[in-house]
């Protein structure tokens, strides 16, 4: 199968890419402080010089207190980290590529302990108490005007220090997918209740970062089926309930939709080959990027405890085929990415054989 497909130009409005190979959101923890250095500005020029399209950044935390789950992980607010981002935005596209960061709130993931404040527990749809200690609190009104306000300043700054767009990341259990999520959303108030009212969180903050950044300026918002504490986990059951659940996102100002799945190649539902990316663009019309173990023989999961496993590259025939039938519009690669960053070079030059394998090793460094 031609790989020409993955190195066709995209156009959406202002947004113009030179190719379909986008760089997945991995977290990294490589910035000291929050602060993205020089060793991550290498290593997002790197991916952007070999021929990826867009690359949407490590998940960076927005200006809330409680929006941090992890040690070393950027952030995008604040003048000392977003002067960092800014000599990232200017590397990537000093090589032509296109950079958006994923914004990011843990929620409930984060732990009593957890830097820039030790103090602050948790935040999320509904109070958790352990022990007679509040480990995660319980979201007032006020609170979730605050996160949404967190996420526009966000945008806002992104947009002012030259990035090409935001992702939103609504995914994988965390704050926004946790509102989603009726097993961690409990709230009896307008954002609790059926799947619309639990949506309503979402809503309010991708309509609020519109308004920060004006018409025009891409908003991606990625979402997921599985979460992170549960794999097997469904939002949704069918194509209909699908629909019901994107539009009124879709209607909120996304631009594009970010598919996240563990293997790109599985059917969504039951009676059609679509993956979730596929069945996104049919219900919605909008762009979509699919991921999900592209370049790999073994997904994630069997990497995420210490492990001497090895992903070796794999065939990209099924993708090419999917991608030239116009089930999705863009490809996220990950853990092929993280390792090599000359993937997509390779790729386009028929050097399958020169293409690095992954292991766990590969998460320890940035190359």
């Amino acid at each position: 199968m031609p790989v020409k497909a993955l190195f066709k130009p995209f156009h959406l409005g202002t947004l113009e890419l030179p190719t379909r190979v986008v760089m997945a959101p991995m977290t990294r923890s490589f910035s000291p402080g929050g602060v993205p250095n020089s060793k991550v500005i290498e290593y997002y020029r790197r991916r952007a010089a070999a021929g990826v399209g867009l690359i949407i950044t490590e998940g960076t935390t927005v200006g809330h207190k409680a929006a941090n789950g992890y040690p070393n992980v950027p952030h995008f607010y604040g003048e000392a980290a977003l002067a960092g981002w800014k000599k990232v935005v200017d590397a990537v596209h000093a090589e032509g590529g296109k950079i958006v960061p994923q914004l990011w709130h843990v929620g409930s993931v984060r732990r009593i302990g957890t830097e820039p404040d030790a103090s602050v527990p948790g935040y999320g749809p509904s109070e958790k108490v352990k022990d007679g200690q509040v480990v995660v609190h319980g979201m007032s009104q006020q609170d979730i005007k605050d996160v949404i306000a967190a996420f526009a300043q966000a945008a806002k700054d992104a947009q002012s220090i030259g990035m090409d767009g935001v992702e939103i990341h609504g995914a994988h259990g965390y704050l926004i997918d946790q509102f989603f999520w009726e097993g961690s959303n409990q709230r009896t108030d307008e954002y609790g209740g059926n799947l619309a009212n639990r949506s309503r969180f979402a809503i309010e903050l991708i309509q609020a970062v519109r308004a920060a950044v004006g018409e025009g300026f891409p908003i991606i918002f990625r979402f997921s089926q599985w979460k992170q504490q549960d794999y097997t986990a469904r939002l949704v059951q069918t194509p209909e309930a699908l629909d019901e659940f994107l539009k009124p996102l879709s209607d909120a100002g996304v631009d594009i939709f970010h598919c996240s799945t563990r293997r790109f190649w599985e059917p969504e539902f039951d009676g059609s080959e679509l993956n979730l990316a596929g069945w996104t663009r049919k219900l919605t019309g909008k762009p979509t990027i699919t991921v999900g173990s592209v370049g790999l023989d073994g997904e994630f999961l069997q990497f995420m405890v210490n492990t001497d496993k090895i992903a070796q590259p794999a065939s990209l025939e099924k993708l090419l085929e999917r991608l030239n039938n116009d089930e999705f519009d863009l490809v996220a690669v990950g853990r092929a990415l993280l390792v090599d960053p000359d993937w997509a070079q390779k790729v386009r030059d028929g050097r399958e054989e020169d293409i690095l394998p992954f292991s766990r090793e590969a998460l320890m460094t940035l190359v």
